[in-house]
């Protein structure tokens, strides 16, 4: 495993690099998180098989503060910073792989970054306009996503709210959550408001590129029923998959099971 950072228009961004010689596969990580998220998928086939990226957002983790928030603190910001990561990295070509917020980025980079081979969402609504009040769950901690301060006790509960049952909250997950530049979460409710990202429901349904979508059975804050209703144009394996038992985190807690679909994904799209 490599650590390293890049300098780009967004700021500078800590990532890390699995080293395997296969196709790059770059992983965008979700709100008030970082790139330590995806452990389970670099330590694992998946991270010895393909060159697996995944780097801090600007404002999050290790990764500066963007030098320009009202650039950069958006759904289109964070792509325009994930493009610049991996050109930063001299990477013309990549799948990637998008959680959360990281999705909906993955989203505009699959109709915006000629370099996206595929893509794969996972707690993500392809959504946009008057979609997003029907793609998201009334949840008691929703009004956090957009929060531009956490106390400490509202990052330990937004970091077991993401998580979800099942597996105890890891310190440093909290830690991200409290160390996210909290800017970025009015400002991109802003940019969302205003219509100013591209409408990820139109993405799904017209790009020809493959997109995987995939969500927990109880996930708590993605409505799944909207995720059956979108007429995808080329929905990976031919259906949503839902993973049982399962919440906005099915990468960590059922990393094996999402591994090994995550394994057949990437070889039929490299």
């Amino acid at each position: 495993m490599k650590e390293g950072q890049v300098a780009t228009a967004h700021g500078d961004l800590a990532y890390i690099d699995s080293g395997g010689e296969g196709p790059a596969v770059l992983f965008i990580h979700g709100n008030s998180s970082c790139k330590e998220i995806f452990g389970r998928q670099f330590d694992s086939d998946v991270g010895r098989g393909y060159r697996c990226l995944a780097f801090d957002l600007p404002g999050h983790g290790k990764s500066s503060n963007a030098p320009e928030p009202e650039k950069t603190y958006s759904i289109h910001g964070f792509a325009d910073a994930s493009i610049a990561f991996l050109e930063a990295l001299e990477i013309d070509r990549a799948v990637i792989v998008g959680w959360s917020l990281g999705g909906h980025a993955a989203l505009e980079m699959m109709a915006r970054w000629p370099g996206t081979a595929a893509a794969w969402i996972t707690g993500t609504p392809p959504a946009g306009g008057a979609d997003m009040g029907e793609a998201f769950l009334p949840s008691e901690h929703m009004a956090l996503t957009f929060a531009e301060t956490f106390t400490d006790e509202e990052a330990a509960i937004y970091a077991a709210e993401t998580l979800g049952p099942g597996e105890p909250v890891e310190p440093w997950m909290v830690a991200g959550c409290g160390r996210a530049d909290g800017r970025f979460r009015p400002l991109m409710l802003q940019s969302v408001a205003a219509g100013l990202d591209l409408d990820g429901r139109e993405i799904a349904e017209t790009s020809p590129l493959p997109l995987a979508v995939v969500t927990g059975e109880l996930e708590p804050f993605v409505n799944n029923a909207f995720l059956e209703k979108v007429k995808y144009r080329n929905l990976w394996d031919g259906k949503v998959h839902v993973l049982k038992g399962q919440g906005h985190m099915p990468f960590w807690q059922a990393a094996g099971e999402v591994n090994a679909l995550l394994g057949r994904f990437l070889k039929d799209v490299c």
